[in-house]
């Protein structure tokens, strides 16, 4: 593998080996509060990943969880085949290093009294340093190029050089795998470089895994192939070119960014909008004309064929760890998002309501409807009285509903308002004892129009798209 200034790393595990680090569908809260949910991630041995979100996405929690600071309330976290919690703290300690973004020390220790520390799950009961283990900490400070500060004191260095000091300490742990958490924060250029090139060198000499959380996107993607988009849980997970994407990073981050490869350099580049990579840049987008509700993976097949219809639309009220919350991410202009595990807030609901006052045609999936997200029918509703064209798409096409749609059928009599519930299938769906199905009949007396089809309705967008 080559990186982009052209130094040999080395590869990662073959792809059919057993991963180093196996995250199956944890979640996690504060109180009773879910912060991350159903996270899936796994890591092979020797990659480097670089951890990229907003501030508050939970990035430093899932770091303590794979460190086994933090217990996850749901799910198991496997590294090396093994779940967290047998390892002990000992075995993880020889394990698992962590780098946090700062260590205050309170009392006057030398730079070699801290790297010591790093064979604290090493040492003997009585607690001495073999041969071995001095000879470690020598390495570990040669490594991070500190060796002529050993007798300084740590409080007295600099950001830069306490941050090597750190990593030292960290490297005499002799992990398997390196947890970086912000490692460049609050340092300058030269030292942010200074860090992320010796961690780049420690994982191409040694094969150390390496995970980092990065708020700098131009540095993760200079030094990380392999980027993860977090946001409460996996949006994207490729390399650079993939998850540096301006669209993803503007519903993620609330920012437009633009992208681009910069002049005389293989990395990306990510600029504020009023920069400029090349003409026409920065322009602001019109408004998407469709919306989309969905939930449950309900709009999966629909969003995918907007996408590729080239058909601008936005989506939501959609909760944290839904699929479909992550695939329009992905895909839609906006998504109005809501948290995990909970009902559609006021402030969300609004957002939906200006949304829809800005759009010529909602498409209403085929969703579970239930008290949580009732309040997205009584919008839809509404705004069908304001004449917004609403479709209403079923899961499965019908003979009923082909007629409903004026395709041919069969039969000569206009399907009822039942046999249109029935074949959009809302009975089956509706978790609310009536109230969603009751939301549902009125739309189809306010002009709703059922569609039996993904293809249909594309054909429909598309029209009130470019009105």
């Amino acid at each position: 593998m080559v990186n982009d200034v052209g130094a040999q790393c080395i590869a990662p595990d073959d792809n059919n080996a057993p991963p180093l680090l196996d995250i199956r569908a944890i979640t996690f809260g504060y109180g009773h509060r879910p912060l991350l949910y159903d996270v899936q991630l796994t890591v092979r041995k020797g990659e480097m990943v670089g951890l990229l979100g907003p501030n508050g996405s939970g990035k430093t929690t899932l770091l303590r969880l794979i460190s086994g600071v933090l217990q996850p309330w749901q799910g198991t976290i496997l590294l090396d085949g093994r779940d967290v919690r047998a390892w002990g703290r000992r075995g993880m300690a020889r394990l698992v290093a962590v780098v946090p973004q700062e260590l205050p020390v309170p009392f006057a220790f030398t730079v070699e009294q801290m790297v010591r520390l790093g064979r604290t799950p090493y040492l003997n009961l009585l607690g001495n340093l073999t041969h071995d283990d001095l000879r470690i900490v020598r390495d570990a400070m040669r490594a991070a190029d500190i060796e002529q500060q050993a007798h300084a004191i740590y409080n007295e260095l600099s950001g830069g050089e306490r941050q090597r000091v750190i990593i030292a300490m960290a490297l005499a742990q002799q992990p398997t795998l390196l947890l970086l958490d912000e490692p460049t924060a609050h340092l300058d250029i030269r030292y942010q470089i200074d860090v992320l090139e010796r961690v780049r060198r420690l994982n191409r000499e040694t094969g150390v895994t390496v995970i980092a959380a990065m708020h700098d996107l131009n540095l993760a993607a200079r030094y990380f192939p392999r980027l993860v988009l977090f946001q409460r849980g996996v949006v994207a997970d490729a390399g650079p070119a993939e998850v540096l994407e301006p669209h993803l990073l503007r519903r993620v981050y609330g920012v437009n960014v633009q992208v681009g490869i910069l002049r005389g350099a293989q990395h990306l580049s990510v600029l504020p909008p009023g920069d400029s990579l090349s003409p026409g840049n920065g322009q602001e987008v019109a408004a998407p004309r469709v919306h989309v509700m969905a939930g449950g993976g309900s709009g999966e097949v629909l969003m995918r064929a907007l996408a590729d219809a080239h058909i601008p639309f936005s989506a939501g009220a959609l909760n944290i760890g839904d699929s479909d919350h992550t695939l329009a991410l992905r895909l839609a202009h906006e998504v109005i998002t809501e948290q995990p595990y909970t009902p559609i807030s006021p402030q969300v609901q609004e957002r939906v309501r200006t949304r829809l006052s800005q759009v010529a045609v909602l498409i209403v999936c085929p969703m579970p409807l239930g008290p949580g997200n009732i309040a997205l029918l009584q919008e839809a509703l509404e705004a069908a009285r304001r004449g917004v064209q609403v479709l209403l798409l079923a899961p499965t096409g019908s003979d009923v509903l082909s007629q409903a749609t004026g395709q041919p059928n069969s039969s000569s009599t206009p399907p009822s308002e039942d046999d249109l519930l029935q074949q959009i299938d809302i009975l089956e769906r509706d978790y609310t004892q009536g109230a969603a199905t009751a939301l549902v009949r009125q739309l189809l007396q306010s002009g709703a129009h059922p569609v039996q089809s993904v293809g249909e309705t594309i054909d429909i967008a598309r029209i009130y798209a470019i009105l």
